[in-house]
């Protein structure tokens, strides 16, 4: 909504009265809020604005503004946080989390599809389709962006995590968000700018010089300094710890992973009667348990030897070549269970302990590890598709780097969309090992590369 610049129609100071309705509104939108944090959101003497704009698109959207930040906006009488409220109550609205790379997207104004979303071992947030919800980053737990539901949760799990999830509203960065960024030092205890830079420059956090007469210029920022380094948003009060009490970080346990097949278009006929279509998945036994149905009911056991199949039309059309369709005539029970499964579309379904199951067509990609060489002939080891099993690549890289004593690096995984992959100095394939397969407990199939791991004795 404010990817792109919007026109203001008018800017006024807020009523007494105004006031008051505003108050009475956010506690009927936020019940979750308490007295005394409605009071701090709306206060009752400072300076809040109304400011009433026209978005990009044409909406009538109305601002307000305290601080000079914008703290909450109201379209189509549905009143609605901005991240920087959301910064104050990081609690305020169920939150679901995505990766960083994918914030520049929802900045230009795209929505929040499914395949983007980290899903945690606590599972999704329960939401009904048009609930508002926050989204945030993964390994930053402040909101960067709002949206509205697409679906609700048990239909985001039925799809298998596909499709449009959210519809964004606004977000970090957006032009909504420089209307804010201001620092009002008359309510700080330096109340004045002077004393404020003065004093940052002694913590040697800035650099503070007069580039021309009576102006003076920030010309340098420590972001490593500790006083940075170390700003975490509060953490939640009592109250609303036992309202998301479900969302918590839970400790990490290997999700399920059992193979499927789906029905394509060739087979429908063959799976047919027994109810199924195209697009159902079914495991191994049942699809081995309708084709024996489906050759006795047709009486196409060969009388002779019970171990032959005789291949009426629709199997021929099924599971034979063109070169077979005058030839084969008969097939083993082995040979025509085989071909069926080879027919028909890989799938696979996974499930997190106490969520609903996920089904995917394809095949699942296993954890990669490999080697590579980078400047002075130095090795680093490489991790990808960490994400499809439920792990979060940054905090598989923070452990690896205190493990292995060495540094870490997450980036981008090439050719791989809204996906991560974890580097790490040296070869450190014997610890990666050792996390993924006796702490994480995933199971040694899902995991190519561990052989690279270096041989005892021999300079890693």
């Amino acid at each position: 909504m404010f990817a792109k610049a919007f026109r203001v129609k008018s800017n006024t100071a807020i009523k007494g009265s105004d006031r008051r309705k505003l108050r009475a509104d956010v506690t009927t939108a936020f019940p979750t809020l308490g007295t005394d944090q409605v009071s701090e959101l709306v206060p009752g003497k400072e300076e809040l604005n109304i400011v009433k704009l026209y978005a990009y698109k044409g909406d009538a959207v109305t601002v307000y503004v305290s601080g000079g930040n914008p703290i909450l906006f109201e379209l189509e009488k549905n009143l609605y946080p901005t991240v920087y409220t959301l910064w104050s109550y990081p609690d305020l609205l169920p939150t679901f989390t995505t990766w960083p790379l994918v914030l520049e997207k929802l900045v230009g104004g795209a929505d929040l599809m499914l395949p983007g979303l980290v899903m945690s071992p606590a599972g999704l947030p329960q939401v009904q389709k048009g609930d508002l919800c926050a989204i945030s980053l993964v390994g930053n737990r402040a909101p960067v962006a709002i949206g509205v539901a697409a679906m609700s949760t048990a239909e985001m799990l039925t799809s298998g995590l596909k499709g449009r999830g959210f519809s964004v509203l606004h977000t970090y960065q957006d032009h909504l968000c420089p209307e804010g960024q201001q620092l009002d030092i008359r309510k700080s205890s330096y109340k004045k700018l002077s004393k404020f830079l003065q004093q940052m420059q002694q913590e040697q956090i800035i650099q503070v010089k007069e580039l021309s007469k009576g102006v003076e210029s920030i010309v340098a920022v420590d972001w490593k300094h500790p006083r940075i380094t170390s700003f975490v948003i509060p953490e939640p009060s009592p109250t609303s710890q036992t309202i998301q009490e479900g969302s918590r970080e839970q400790p990490y346990h290997p999700p399920d992973i059992k193979p499927l097949y789906c029905v394509p278009a060739s087979m429908t006929l063959l799976f047919q009667e027994s109810g199924h279509k195209k697009g159902s998945f079914l495991e191994g036994s049942e699809v081995r348990t309708i084709i024996i149905n489906y050759a006795k009911k047709n009486d196409l056991v060969d009388a002779d030897n019970k171990n032959l199949v005789k291949l009426d039309p629709i199997l021929c059309d099924c599971i034979l070549e063109k070169n077979e369709q005058h030839t084969v005539m008969k097939l083993p029970w082995d040979s025509l269970l085989t071909r069926c499964l080879e027919k028909l579309q890989p799938a696979y379904q996974v499930t997190f302990p106490g969520q609903e199951p996920i089904v995917k067509k394809g095949k699942i990609c296993p954890i990669d590890i490999t080697l590579a060489q980078r400047a002075s002939n130095k090795k680093v080891t490489v991790v990808r598709n960490l994400e499809a099993y439920g792990l979060d690549p940054y905090s598989v890289a923070a452990i690896l780097q205190q493990r292995c004593q060495a540094s870490t690096t997450v980036t981008p995984a090439p050719g791989a969309k809204d996906s991560l992959q974890v580097q790490i100095q040296g070869n450190q394939v014997h610890h990666l090992g050792w996390l993924l397969l006796e702490e994480y407990q995933l199971p040694r199939k899902h995991i190519q590369g561990l052989e690279k791991a270096p041989k005892p004795g021999k300079k890693k």
